[in-house]
């Protein structure tokens, strides 16, 4: 990022009949946003001039011709397509959803070119964004295929952190899926991104275990026996601070998670039914793991309450928080940890 400028902000806009193009554009409704960092619309004039319409929501914006024209202190919208889509709030199309993956691919494309620093995306239907050339179940398949990394679903609100082991697959197959090999892949991402992103210097970690009870030594299922407990075990004796396989029933309802750094949840719905009960509203869901910073609000496209002006924006202001925060991290370790045989050299000049 050139020294002279702020942070820019990419933005996929999402399903234009949900609510994303109402979370982000109320955001930046406020002008003290601006403050923070440069927005970067992925979308088209005429889309978000007739958004901002029949929203009633007071901005303007500029137009550019691509991300690297930004301005700052100006909202800035790239045009993506010439094409007027309709707007049908509420409704899930297929028009809605190629538009919503086109808005994806520029964001994304702009983010691997260097032209904006972070990427926030707001919510899509992971049904009517499926065709030929885009047959993912949602955004972080999307990403970790994108760009360079191992990719962890990492759901954060302040403290809390919950992390997915297996993100979008069916129940059914969550144990077979769930290996030492992978155990041993998240648990390092996650580690890494919490030294790196957060600012942990010695992350604490608890694992929660597949089966009801971990499997209640066997009675319940073998794979917490045989999977979870021998790679915690390798894990903790070369040094990592990693525990468990914790009965996931009683282990958000006992405050238990307040005594780690992090969390790693089995499947889905595992981490994220305590995650969303607990932080709904100011919840954000980072992308881990990757070469580049993307964040989405905790929600969906909430097709019920579309073009109705009642959305809260909240998560998705939060999701511009943590993006910038992250960026600002990982810039700062950098700098910490270059050159360090040199910095270790005029230490001990110091020192003499």
């Amino acid at each position: 990022m050139k020294q002279n400028r702020k942070i820019r902000l990419g933005i996929s806009v999402g399903d234009l009949n949900g609510i994303g193009c109402e979370v982000a554009l109320r955001t930046f409704e406020d002008p003290r946003m601006l403050d923070f960092c440069t927005p970067v619309l992925f979308a088209s004039n005429k889309t978000i001039s007739e958004q901002i319409r029949i929203l009633g929501i007071d901005i303007t914006f500029q137009g550019v011709h691509d991300a690297s024209k930004a301005l700052d202190d100006k909202i800035n919208v790239v045009n993506v397509w010439k094409e007027t889509p309709k707007i049908e709030f509420g409704v899930a199309t297929q028009e809605a959803g190629l538009f919503a993956i086109k808005s994806l691919k520029a964001a994304v494309a702009s983010l691997k070119k260097g032209d904006i620093d972070v990427l926030v995306t707001a919510p899509i239907n992971k049904n009517n964004i499926q065709a030929e050339d885009f047959k993912f179940p949602g955004h972080t398949d999307y990403l970790a295929q994108e760009l360079e990394g191992e990719g962890l679903m990492f759901m954060v609100a302040d403290s809390l952190r919950v992390g997915l082991l297996t993100d979008h697959i069916a129940v059914k197959n969550v144990a077979e899926a769930i290996t030492t090999k992978l155990i041993n892949e998240k648990v390092a991402t996650m580690m890494n991104s919490l030294k790196v992103d957060f600012g942990i210097r010695r992350p604490k970690i608890a694992l929660l275990g597949i089966n009801p009870h971990s499997g209640d030594n066997g009675t319940i299922g073998q794979e917490d026996e045989k999977i979870m407990k021998p790679a915690i075990e390798t894990l903790f004796n070369k040094g990592h601070l990693v525990y468990g396989p914790y009965s996931a029933d009683s282990f958000f309802g006992s405050n238990t998670h307040q005594n780690f750094d992090a969390i790693l949840a089995a499947y889905h719905d595992q981490g994220l039914i305590p995650f969303k009960t607990l932080s709904f509203g100011k919840g954000v869901n980072f992308t881990a793991g990757l070469s580049k910073v993307r964040t989405s609000p905790d929600h969906g496209t909430a097709y019920e309450i579309a073009g109705k002006g009642q959305a809260d924006e909240s998560s998705f202001k939060e999701a511009v928080f943590t993006a910038i925060s992250i960026f600002t991290n990982r810039n700062d370790h950098l700098e910490l940890t270059k050159n360090p045989l040199q910095k270790q050299k005029v230490k001990r000049t110091v020192h003499k």
